[in-house]
């Protein structure tokens, strides 16, 4: 009976154009994946500094995994509180301009650590209505009530905020994931003084890419802020940045924090490679800035509808059939994309997003975009109507 129940639901995901099953990727590169014995250009990596297939870094990886093991083999609070983590933590917080940090495992550990925490029934958390699950879940894992906002709606918000009953907490994102888009930060500050609230930050597709040094975008207004290696800063684990109250809050409450294995130390030392590299990666910034004003050209030129204000782009499809198959065209044709589905993106409003990396060229951008546009007008619907 329960194995029937779960065969019927995979049955109804199939139908719906939902199901999940995603190609076995045999090497990567950064710029080209090899799948089933093909290699292709991938416009699906998060690896938007290219720093995660560094030869560099991979040397330092391999020189601290040498000399420090490979496991902290307990948590921070039994005895994983290595001071060379502390070092690392210490040199972010420096770095990104706030007065601490603390690294976890996963930017969804963060997450569920931050939301379902620091907050309580005296709290009211407002949240952009296109945050990352693992933020969803951490609101709902915690005690404070929480309401959504329209994506990037400073007008919904400020409703939600003249009718907010405690303490108000504004939580969103810098680039958003799917999106690819980007609040009005200037308006969010007006807001945060006029209201006074507190601000939690996704800053997740930011850092390491965006921002004098890679700093990001949102630190004159973010509170608490977070921030992924496994994205722009090459590595794997997430980390927090945030005053030092709030870091000795979550040490003795929080659960994904207090019962989770910490981090290997070698894994802090590469961390802390990782921000040299970040820091001297003005040049790779401005090339990755310049694929996506080049990219978001070329599709516009060709008729798609296209969202995103920097390095992800997401061209609207709608149908997740569609957007299902003109990703398994793509791969025919030999790029490696990903197609976003409810319930990652809203029903009927299905995209293909697009990741650029500074290993991309210009040249990238123009075959991309020509197989693109050849694939769309050729299935006999055509363009996407902005």
């Amino acid at each position: 009976m329960f194995d029937a129940c779960l065969r019927q639901k995979l049955a109804v995901q199939k139908e719906r154009g939902l199901y999940r099953c995603p190609p076995e990727v045999s090497e990567n590169d950064g710029r080209t994946v090899t799948v089933g014995g093909r290699t292709l250009i991938n416009f699906a990596s998060n690896d938007y500094m290219g720093l995660g297939h560094s030869l560099v870094l991979a040397k330092k990886a391999a020189d601290a995994f040498g000399r420090y093991g490979t496991s902290s083999s307990s948590s921070r609070l039994v005895s994983g509180n290595a001071s060379v983590i502390r070092e690392a933590e210490r040199a972010y917080a420096d770095y990104f301009g706030y007065e601490e940090a603390i690294f976890f495992p996963s930017g969804y550990q963060a997450n569920m650590a931050i939301l379902s925490t620091l907050f309580g029934a005296g709290e009211m958390l407002l949240f952009d209505k296109h945050v990352h699950a693992s933020t969803v879940k951490g609101m709902q894992l915690g005690s404070a009530p929480f309401k959504g906002f329209r994506h990037n709606s400073m007008g919904h918000l400020t409703k939600r905020l003249e009718g907010v009953r405690g303490n108000p907490v504004v939580v969103t994102e810098s680039l958003f994931s799917m999106d690819g888009d980007t609040p009005p930060l200037d308006v969010l500050a007006d807001l945060k003084e006029e209201y006074g609230f507190l601000t939690v930050v996704d800053e997740a597709h930011a850092y390491g890419a965006m921002g004098p040094g890679g700093r990001g975008i949102a630190r004159g207004i973010a509170d608490v802020a977070l921030g992924t290696f496994g994205k722009a800063m090459g590595l794997f684990g997430a980390f927090v940045l945030l005053p030092a109250l709030y870091r000795e809050y979550l040490f003795n409450f929080a659960s994904p924090l207090i019962y989770t294995t910490a981090l290997p130390e070698a894994h802090a030392v590469t961390a802390m490679a990782v921000l040299a590299e970040v820091a001297q990666a003005d040049d790779a910034r401005a090339h990755l800035a310049h694929l996506s004003r080049y990219l978001t050209r070329l599709l516009t030129d060709e008729g798609l509808s296209v969202c995103g204000e920097a390095h992800i782009l997401a061209v609207q499809i709608g149908n997740e059939d569609r957007a299902h198959d003109l990703v398994k065209r793509l791969f025919d044709a030999g790029y490696f994309t990903f197609a976003a589905r409810f319930p990652t993106v809203p029903m009927g409003r299905a995209i293909i997003r697009v990741s650029l990396t500074a290993t991309h060229t210009e040249a990238d951008m123009r075959h991309f975009s020509e197989a693109l546009s050849r694939l769309v007008h050729d299935d006999g619907r055509g363009a996407v109507a902005v």
